[in-house]
């Protein structure tokens, strides 16, 4: 995925939601080593301080491990993951549930159209 930064938000904060989400997402496994810090800020064209703050906050959160001489890796605390993972979830959703609540759907359709997309996944 391309490296796009939103002006209204730190870069680092961003950085940390990347990391995060490839975390989640097992791009980065459990234990995997994590790019240096100068080779993710090459790759995202930041500054290397940006990127090495982006990792003292996952470091401080637990996410990942800085070990001296080898770089960072992946926390192997598979329950921290699931969390983390958990806790992104709900937080979609309530967004989504927030966002058709506004456009003036009530739960029922909500339920709905989340069964329908279900659905139709799961028939690709």
């Amino acid at each position: 995925m391309a490296w796009q930064f939103d002006s209204a938000q730190p870069i680092y904060v961003q950085l940390v939601n990347r990391v995060k989400s490839d975390i989640i997402s097992g791009a980065y496994a459990a234990g995997a080593k994590l790019p240096s810090v100068r080779e993710l800020a090459l790759k995202a064209a930041v500054n290397p301080n940006t990127v090495q703050k982006a990792y003292s906050e996952l470091e401080a959160s637990g996410l990942i491990i800085a070990q001296r001489g080898t770089g960072s890796i992946v926390t192997n605390d598979e329950d921290a993951i699931k969390a983390l993972k958990l806790s992104y979830a709900s937080e979609l959703t309530s967004k989504y549930c927030s966002d058709m609540r506004g456009l003036g759907f009530c739960e029922e359709e909500i339920s709905a159209l989340m069964l329908k997309c279900k659905k139709e996944e799961s028939n690709e």
